[in-house]
């Protein structure tokens, strides 16, 4: 831990290079004594949460996300803008990270919010739930650790569950927090 600090601290580095550095000089080290940290990682869920990153991190590089906030404020109507990008952020979310895609939408959504017309914090409290609520989709970076450290008879069929959970609730929740947080709040 010490290490992680000093390297990302004073030296700099990136955090998960860093820490990447330091499990691989750790295994070199002593590879009998980690082989059981090792072999209970869920591999399948580190690769689907670095690839959900990646595939963000490459929406946001080439300005799909940008492209897409400026064609949801062209609309003319704020209120159904704020609609569009509640079912946004709920659909982004449930494939990725939740803090992320708030950190891209809500700098986005400034201009919206500039016109007056959105109540700023009944706006930022529904994008922020239709974020959160779907951090269970087993696509997310939560739900991955959900279903990886499930003991459940099943996996496949609480995987199951659990997409079904999460479609349900990318359609219902973004138009419950619209309804309930944004429009009152607007008028």
């Amino acid at each position: 831990m010490v290490a992680l600090l000093i390297g990302s601290a004073v030296f700099q580095i990136d955090v998960g290079v860093c820490s990447m550095v330091i499990a691989a000089i750790l295994l070199v080290l002593a590879p009998h004594k980690h082989k059981p940290a090792v072999n209970n990682v869920t591999w399948s869920a580190v690769l689907l949460v670095c690839g959900m990153l990646t595939y963000m991190s490459v929406l946001k590089a080439n300005g799909t996300l940008e492209f897409l906030g400026d064609a949801a404020a062209s609309l003319g109507s704020p209120l159904l803008t704020a609609l569009i990008l509640c079912y946004a952020v709920a659909a982004v979310s449930a494939v990725g990270s939740s803090i992320g895609t708030l950190g891209i939408v809500l700098p986005l959504a400034a201009p919206l919010l500039m016109m007056g017309e959105v109540g700023l914090i009944g706006f930022v409290a529904a994008v922020s739930f239709s974020a959160v609520i779907v951090d269970v989709s087993p696509l997310s970076s939560n739900g991955v650790m959900v279903l990886a450290n499930a003991q459940v008879p099943d996996r496949d069929k609480f995987q199951r569950a659990l997409f079904k959970y999460t479609g349900y609730i990318v359609l219902v929740a973004p138009i419950l927090a619209w309804l309930f947080v944004v429009l009152p709040t607007s008028m």
